[in-house]
Parts: structure tokens; C-alpha cells; sequence
């Protein structure tokens, strides 16, 4: 578990890194530009890192599974090879839908003095400056939806519903809210990254307004990767005595 969350943490930093730093130089020198490589490039990193988060939050749903459903088996199942299998696993499908969303973009043939109504060169966004229906770009679009959507989220669900019905069959209550503490972290770290991804894509293609997509992207590319760190680290027990130090001094 700790190594996949010292994977997902580094993700988050990286993901940040890659729209933070830019925004804020944009509003410290009152700029709005930003290159053609820049912005693929700024796309580029997005597609990676969101989809390592993706990626790794269902390798931790299946991580969680094995260690509620198959305790005794844990250490066999969930042994270090298979572990560096799923991370590079994670790393070769984000690079390669990343791949695939530039080849998309290059094969656009106005993409100069566009506007793009966010903080950073989001995927959906830029694909939608192409108004061609193309066929290619319908390929990709399902392709992304099945393997960065449907199917995490089906390993999500079938996961939890096996650890659900195993946790109900555990006769105490401590042995109860022992195992469900254990996947309370992770499963507000899937709805908040799920929920704000979601809203993005349904603000981009649903909504026209340009405030309300601004602000669901900043929920996905800014907000929920820094809460993700609050949210696992408030499992500790020496942090949690450290707040609470704190919040005694202040009272």
C-alpha cells in the first residue's frame, strides 16, 4: 500500500507542477500567451499524470481487495514484482494516450492565435477547437472513455463490492470498522477524483460557460491532488496528535 501511495504522491506533485507554476507567473505578469509547443507539451504532462492517478487509485482498489478479501495470501499475491509490473503498466498506458491526443492535435491545421477559455491547455478543451468530426479523433475519444473510464471504474466497484460483502461477514464490530478504516482514505480520494473529472468533461461538453469549466478544472488539476496527501496523511496516528497539539496551542 505504501508503495503505490508514495507513487500517487509523486504523481500529485507532478501533476501540480505542471499547470501551478505557469498560472501563477500568468497572473504575476498580467500575461495570457502561451506557445504551441508549451501548450502541447503542458497537454502532454496533464494526459500522463491523470492518468497515473487513474491508474494507480484502481491498482490500490485491487491492492485493497487482496488485503481484506485474501489476508493470508497478501504477501504471495501482492509481492514486488507485481507491484513494478502495474507501475510500469500505469506508466506505458498514460504515455501512450498521450501519444495518441498529440497525434490527434498535430493533425490540426488552425491552431494559431486560438483562444482556449481556461488557466491551462486541458485535453478536452483542445481537441475541441477541431470542428471536424473525424474519425480518428472518435477512435481516440472512445478508446480513452473505455480504457481510463469504464475500466477503472468497473475495478473500483467490483472491488469494493467483494470487500463490502467480505467485511459484513466479520462477526465483531472492532474487526468491522477495523477493515473499513483501512479503505476510507482511498474511497474519498477515488470520489473526489472521479466527481471533479467527471464534472470537467460534462462542463466541456455540456456546458458553454467558460467560468464554470475554469473552475472544475481547477478542482481537477489543482485541489484534488494537494487534498490528496490531508486525506491519506489524517490515517496517521503521530500526525493526528500533531494537529491536535496545534489546535490546542491555538485554543
Amino acid at each position: 500500500m505504501y508503495f503505490f501511495l508514495f507513487n500517487l504522491s509523486l504523481t500529485d506533485i507532478c501533476f501540480i507542477t505542471t499547470t501551478v507554476p505557469k498560472m501563477i507567473v500568468d497572473i504575476q505578469t498580467h500575461s495570457r500567451v502561451i506557445s504551441y509547443v508549451d501548450c502541447l507539451t503542458q497537454m502532454s504532462l496533464l494526459i500522463i499524470f491523470g492518468c497515473m492517478d487513474d491508474m494507480l487509485l484502481t491498482v490500490m482498489a485491487y491492492d485493497r481487495f487482496v488485503a481484506i478479501c485474501h489476508p493470508l495470501n497478501y504477501p504471495v499475491i501482492m509481492n514486488p514484482h507485481l507491484c513494478i509490473l502495474l507501475l510500469l503498466a500505469s506508466c506505458f498506458l498514460s504515455f501512450f494516450d498521450s501519444q495518441l491526443h498529440n497525434l490527434i492535435v498535430l493533425q490540426f491545421t488552425l491552431f494559431k492565435g486560438v483562444e482556449i477559455s481556461n488557466f491551462c491547455c486541458e485535453p478536452a478543451q483542445i481537441l475541441n477547437l477541431d470542428c471536424s468530426n473525424s474519425f480518428a479523433k472518435n477512435i481516440v475519444t472512445y478508446f480513452v472513455s473505455a480504457i481510463f473510464g469504464f475500466f477503472p471504474i468497473s475495478v473500483i466497484l467490483l472491488s469494493y463490492c467483494k470487500i463490502v460483502s467480505t467485511i459484513l461477514r466479520i462477526p465483531s464490530s472492532g474487526g468491522k470498522y477495523k477493515a473499513f478504516s483501512t479503505c476510507g482514505s482511498h474511497v474519498s480520494v477515488v470520489c473526489l477524483f472521479y466527481g471533479t473529472s467527471i464534472g470537467m468533461y460534462l462542463s466541456s461538453a455540456v456546458l458553454h460557460s467558460s467560468r464554470k469549466s475554469v473552475m472544475s478544472s481547477v478542482m481537477y488539476t489543482v485541489v484534488t491532488p494537494m487534498l490528496n496527501p490531508f486525506i491519506y496523511s489524517l490515517r496517521n496516528r503521530d500526525i493526528k496528535n500533531a494537529l491536535r497539539r496545534l489546535h490546542r496551542r491555538k485554543i
